[in-house]
């Protein structure tokens, strides 16, 4: 038996991807991948794992879908198709009704009914499935990739706070934070099998608490878990400003194995439009945490998101992102102008921002983060830097692309034998967003 995933949207999905194929493997099952799938004449099983946060993430699994119900419709084609993730439990039903090939529908919180779906394919029936039978998430033992040296690990799932603009509230769930026993295991089984790097997920990761643990004791065991079993590096994703404790940045600023990077969404720099979010900080809290961070980590990078043309968002209130982002200076950002998701609070709000103004408003945000990107990047050339070694380029198959605990690319000349180890290296060049360095040397970090 064979299966073909294509996955779609945030890191969540890449780690449930993974766990999901871990299922298949352990039942013997065997992956085609993209390039191989005319070849082989296609997977018994096809899963498409969706993501809701952005309608264009929709519509290009909508077009997904079509192509395999198409590929099952005109060319008769006997495979199972499964559409799993944010928009399946966005969707649900709906789309089966719009795309009868669509064998289940599986959303965020019925991945434990993913075994059953092998099962019927293995004896070629249909399995009839309550996708209400799984109310609350639950967690994987691993999401591993086989031959993979980093690896994420969720720690939570859902988000509590119902940002006016955004639909994960409504197709992740409230929050659910995972047993520390579980994500102390999970952190030694993959450093037993050679991962080096590890991100901790959750969609509001530093909201975790479970019983007497919260975010930043978790932090602390699992900097004591990952340096007994080789784990080099520790990242976490994605952080909320108005949950960010001043013991979480302790506790980084205390071990080294925490990269000094952190990815800390603003979404805006007007106190105004952050309330019309329903953002739980103001514009000042967001400064004097990047102030307490930079104290404790004076090497630390940060990056953002950045959200425009907000329902009622005047000149002056978009002016007030400008002028955080020149006294803040994020190394990058994810910028992006509003779209209303149906079913979120500002979907019917009033006062909508006209398109082009919008657009305009989003590139004067973009060209801004160029010049500080720039400027970052300029300033850090002849620095020496540890890199983790994530494969070759594929510009030039005689190099290699690594990346520093700040989060940046460097090439450096060498070869496949040394992906997945540690090395110091100079940044030598910048070359676009990527340095480039002469040589690297191997090092037992």
């Amino acid at each position: 038996m064979t299966y073909h995933f294509e996955t779609y949207g945030c890191q969540m999905n890449s780690a449930e991807s993974a766990a999901l194929a871990l299922v298949c493997k352990e039942r013997g099952w065997e992956e085609i991948h993209e390039g191989e799938m005319e070849a082989s004449g296609g997977a018994d099983l096809v899963l498409l794992n969706t993501c809701s946060v952005r309608l264009t993430a929709e519509k290009r699994a909508l077009g997904r879908i079509a192509h395999y119900a198409g590929l099952k419709k005109k060319h008769k084609r006997n495979f199972t198709l499964v559409v799993a993730g944010c928009m399946a439990q966005r969707l649900g039903d709906k789309l089966i009704e719009k795309y009868p090939q669509v064998d289940y529908v599986m959303g965020t919180r019925q991945r434990s009914l993913f075994p059953l779906i092998l099962e019927a394919c293995e004896k070629g029936i249909k399995a009839l499935l309550d996708i209400n039978e799984e109310p609350e998430f639950s967690f994987s033992k691993s999401h591993l990739e086989e031959g993979q040296f980093r690896s994420f690990i969720p720690i939570m799932h859902g988000c509590n706070n119902f940002c006016s603009y955004c639909v994960v509230p409504y197709v992740r769930g409230r929050e659910v934070s995972r047993d520390p026993e579980n994500i102390i295991q999970e952190i030694r089984l993959v450093g037993e099998r050679g991962v080096r790097e590890i991100t901790l997920l959750g969609q509001n990761v530093n909201s975790y608490r479970k019983e007497s643990v919260d975010f930043s004791a978790l932090l602390k065991l699992a900097a004591q878990e990952a340096q007994k079993n080789g784990i080099g590096r520790i990242r976490f994703l994605s952080a909320n400003p108005g949950n960010f404790s001043s013991r979480t940045i302790e506790v980084m600023a205390e071990n080294k194995i925490f990269c000094r990077h952190i990815h800390l969404p603003v979404q805006h720099g007007c106190d105004n439009v952050l309330k019309a979010m329903n953002r739980n900080y103001t514009r000042k809290r967001f400064l004097e945490l990047v102030s307490e961070i930079r104290s404790a980590m004076p090497q630390v990078s940060l990056s953002t998101d950045i959200l425009v043309g907000f329902p009622g968002e005047t000149e002056n209130d978009f002016d007030e992102t400008l002028s955080l982002m020149e006294e803040v200076k994020f190394l990058y950002s994810y910028m992006y102008h509003f779209n209303p998701r149906e079913g979120t609070k500002a979907f019917d709000l009033p006062d909508r921002i006209e398109d082009e103004v919008k657009k305009e408003r989003l590139y004067r945000v973009i060209n801004l983060q160029k010049k500080h990107t720039t400027e970052l990047l300029k300033a850090r050339i002849g620095s020496t830097e540890i890199v983790l070694v994530e494969g070759i380029s594929r510009k030039n198959a005689d190099e290699l692309i690594t990346r520093t605990e700040k989060d940046e690319m460097v090439a450096v000349p060498g070869n496949k034998s040394m992906i997945g180890s540690f090395g110091s290296l100079t940044l030598s060049s910048l070359k676009g967003n990527t340095f480039r360095s002469n040589e690297i040397s191997l090092n037992n970090v």
